[in-house]
């Protein structure tokens, strides 16, 4: 019988608390993701996070420390040689990756190649950069030519945007489907391919929801494998059936930013499941991490604390609620890419008569391994359970 009926995992896409014993081999020494926008925005008013135990975990600009804070808390360390979205996720369910995904400035002239000749059609762009605003700068030429444009960006990504009535969804889902095969070969090792197509006519480009992604499936079964195949509920919200390739996942919720992510989560704890309710708020990253941009990172991390007590007060008494991250991404920091940081991990349940600091967790599969063990299947290769210090 598990402990608790209901897990919810929220992670909050790239909130770091601080650089990560090994930053300095990642050209990340002095990230400090939550610490640098607390002192940006002067102090950052979250009440919620705070009763907590968020500045429970570390010290930060205008969130008072909890005097009986209402969570465990403590910081987690990434254990696997990366610092993308794809890896800290996978860990979380209990893999370790060895080899980072590959990011790339510009793809090598043999892939551009090989994907001109299979899709008969020519690339445009190759380059980093925001999907808005490469599609003010190459759309016109790609309408009028019907090239392909191909962009990347801090991730281990390549994203292609095509204008529908220029080349038809399904023929962009087939190109992007060939480079998805041509790029599982270990010397490019992306992530995942995107799919872009957009509308709309010069000056006024606007993407679509048809978005696809293709990503590579985990190297290994996560713990969501073995809730599916135990017939738990695993419902993945977000970018969270991406992330996974949906392996593991039983139903999946889209969402189109994070309060719309939060409507979500919030309706779902309705449902009377048994098993994994996960969810990811990207905006965090997506819209402010790698557009260096603390002000609305700040404003983005105090408009998600309003939204936390709608998820408290639906919380039942055999549920438990995970906060954590999956990397860094400090705007502060030099360049656009993720950071290295350790993550906060705040771990609640109603019936906790006050949070205490946990130990720290020396691997992200800490996570994994507590659901595991709280839903009595078979424990991943990775991770230490936590769950018998939650009382």
């Amino acid at each position: 019988m598990e402990q608790y009926k209901r897990v919810f995992l929220i992670v909050l896409d790239s909130v770091g608390i601080g650089e990560a014993p090994d930053a300095e081999q990642f050209n990340d020494k002095g990230a400090d993701t939550l610490g640098h926008i607390a002192e940006h925005m002067k102090g950052l008013n979250m009440p919620n996070m705070s009763k907590l135990g968020l500045s429970n975990i570390r010290p930060l600009q205008g969130i008072d420390p909890a005097d009986k804070p209402l969570a465990h808390y403590t910081k987690m360390q990434e254990a696997s040689n990366g610092k993308d979205t794809m890896t800290g996720h996978w860990e979380i369910m209990g893999l370790y990756i060895d080899t980072p995904f590959r990011t790339f400035e510009e793809f090598p002239k043999e892939l551009i190649d090989e994907i001109e000749e299979r899709s008969g059609r020519k690339v445009i762009g190759n380059k980093p950069a925001s999907g808005t605003a490469i599609l003010d700068e190459l759309g016109p030429e790609h309408v009028e030519t019907g090239a392909l444009i191909v962009y990347t960006s801090a991730d281990s990504v390549i994203q292609i945007a095509a204008h529908e009535d220029v080349v038809p969804v399904k023929e962009l889902y087939e190109i992007c489907e060939m480079v998805r095969e041509l790029t599982k070969d270990e010397k490019y090792m992306i992530g995942r391919v995107i799919a872009r197509p957009f509308v709309g006519e010069e000056g006024n480009f606007e993407r679509t929801s048809n978005r696809h992604d293709y990503a590579l499936k985990p190297f290994g079964r996560t713990v969501m494998n073995e809730m599916k195949d135990e017939n738990y509920d695993v419902i993945a919200l977000g970018k969270i059936s991406d992330i996974y390739d949906g392996e593991g996942v039983t139903e999946e919720i889209r969402t189109k930013d994070n309060m719309d992510g939060m409507d979500k989560l919030v309706q779902s704890m309705d449902k009377d499941f048994t098993g994994l309710n996960f969810l990811n708020l990207v905006d965090f990253d997506a819209k402010y991490g790698h557009r260096r941009d603390p002000q609305g990172y700040g404003e983005a991390l105090e408009a998600f604390d309003q939204r936390l007590p709608e998820v408290l007060d639906k919380l039942k008494e055999d549920d438990l609620l995970l906060i954590t991250a999956d990397h860094g991404n400090d705007p502060i920091h030099h360049g656009t890419d993720h950071t290295r940081e350790l993550v906060p991990l705040l771990v609640y349940n109603k019936q906790f008569d006050e949070g205490k600091e946990l130990s720290l967790r020396e691997t992200f599969s800490d996570i994994g391994a507590t659901v595991a063990e709280n839903f009595n299947i078979k424990m991943p290769e990775h991770g230490k359970s936590f769950l018998k210090d939650l009382k």
